[in-house]
């Protein structure tokens, strides 16, 4: 099936108009793209995130647009049409609702569904580690495989931050350890721990989306459910969560942002068990030392720091 892919860009006073506009010609189905708003989750956010990359802000600069689909077929282009009149109405009558231009594109189904999947290939890790995509086919060879099918949550091997920890995974894990994956995403790090020969893994993350995404990943990978369990909330802020986590780890781990890892320092050596370790990334350069600094100020060691494109992992053991 093809679709039309229409955009009409305004600006922030007119997004009100044009979603009111297409209402009225039963199109609800739509995605909006707004500085103001993309802004505004910075601002409320900022524990979550340490830098904004830069072609991303220069595209939302002055942004205000909306976006709508309709089948490609008589039906699709004569409702397009409706749009395009209206439209031209609604500029006649408001002169503060910006350009008012509309856009298409013709996009078929796979285009947006799948086609992202061709860039995501097998990936070797480290010395040992395979991570190859669920629909992929391939020969692990001499390596470990770790297949994962990352779904719309963070970790695929590909970023430095997550490689970085692969690879330190791939020389601590001698067996049997119980592993803390905090912030795991698609469960990626607790996955490749049990598949190292790790005994079990807790995962735990704010976002929903994960336990469905981390459960699955280690389904793929023949792990049971009760060797890779996974929680949803904030150990931060969580005392029922923190409590049912416990301590005693042999590894813990935490590959999220600089300011979390901070807020954790507190609570890491009351996480980690004798002789365990702390590892810990996704921490830009410029945060570096003082997450160094904050982690050596509550009694844990920074025994290694690795870099990978300007992204550090430590590490760590507890004094």
């Amino acid at each position: 099936m093809r679709w039309l892919e229409i955009h009409i860009d305004t600006n922030a006073a007119g997004l009100e108009e044009v979603q009111a506009l297409l209402s009225a010609q039963d199109i609800d189905g739509i995605q909006i793209e707004d500085e103001t708003d993309f802004q505004d989750f910075l601002e409320n956010n900022r524990d979550y995130w340490d830098y904004v990359d830069e072609d991303l802000a220069q595209h939302m600069a002055g942004r205000s647009r909306v976006t709508f689909y309709l089948e490609a077929n008589e039906a699709g282009f004569a409702k397009m049409g409706e749009v395009r009149i209206a439209l031209a109405g609604l500029k006649e009558q408001r002169s503060d609702c910006g350009p008012l231009i509309m856009s298409l594109e013709d996009i078929q189904d796979a285009d947006w569904e799948n086609n992202w999947k061709q860039y995501y290939k097998p990936m070797e890790i480290g010395q040992r580690l395979l991570v190859i995509p669920q629909w992929e086919q391939t020969d692990p060879g001499e390596r470990v495989p770790l297949y994962l099918d990352p779904g719309l949550t963070f970790g695929t091997g590909a970023h430095a931050s997550t490689r970085l920890c692969l690879e330190f995974l791939e020389e601590i894990v001698q067996g049997s350890e119980r592993v803390l994956d905090l912030g795991c995403g698609s469960g990626i790090l607790s996955v490749a721990a049990l598949r190292l020969g790790a005994a079990s893994a807790l995962a735990v993350d704010i976002d929903d989306k994960c336990q469905d995404a981390a459960q699955g990943n280690a389904a793929l990978n023949g792990i049971a459910p009760e060797a890779c369990r996974v929680r949803i909330g904030n150990i931060l802020t969580d005392s029922v969560l923190a409590a049912e986590i416990g301590g005693g780890y042999d590894i813990v781990l935490a590959n999220i942002v600089a300011d979390v890892i901070i807020a954790l320092a507190s609570r890491v050596r009351g996480l980690v068990g004798e002789n365990g370790w702390f590892l810990c990334s996704g921490i830009i350069e410029g945060r570096a030392e003082e997450t160094a600094a904050a982690l050596a100020a509550n009694g844990v060691e920074v025994i290694e720091r690795r870099e990978d494109g300007g992204w550090n992992a430590f590490l760590c053991r507890c004094q």
